[in-house]
């Protein structure tokens, strides 16, 4: 399951790369997909994260596999760390705290909102 999972996010993530396009400024693909992917584990997690199934195979598939795939904080790191080369310590300061804040954000939105749709 995890790797089934894995592949179907790992697809997700470059399809959202290659429709956004890279960009010389910014890691604008990478950062939105990370964002999703923290609203997406919160919404799991708070919508489903009492269930049966989601212990039994959902977490594994969906939290581990898919957006295990899709979120990609490896790039993410890797891409803080070319800013820095470059030169462009402010973009890699405000790229990897923006990306923190942002992502814990999405996971307490996701969790919020998944615990009202599941009551």
């Amino acid at each position: 399951m995890v790797a089934v999972g894995g592949a179907l996010g790992a697809m997700m993530r470059y399809g959202v790369s290659a429709y956004f396009g890279a960009s010389a400024v910014f890691p604008w693909a990478t950062f939105g997909i990370n964002i999703a992917g923290s609203f997406a584990i919160g919404l799991l997690w708070g919508g489903f994260g009492h269930t049966e199934w989601f212990h039994q195979w959902g977490r594994v598939l969906l939290v581990v596999g898919v957006l295990g795939g899709f979120t990609t904080f490896s790039a993410f790191s890797l891409e803080v760390l070319h800013l820095a080369d470059d030169g462009r310590l402010l973009g890699a300061a405000l790229y990897a705290g923006g990306s923190v804040l942002c992502c814990l954000a999405g996971v307490l939105l996701g969790v919020r909102t998944g615990y009202l749709w599941a009551s």
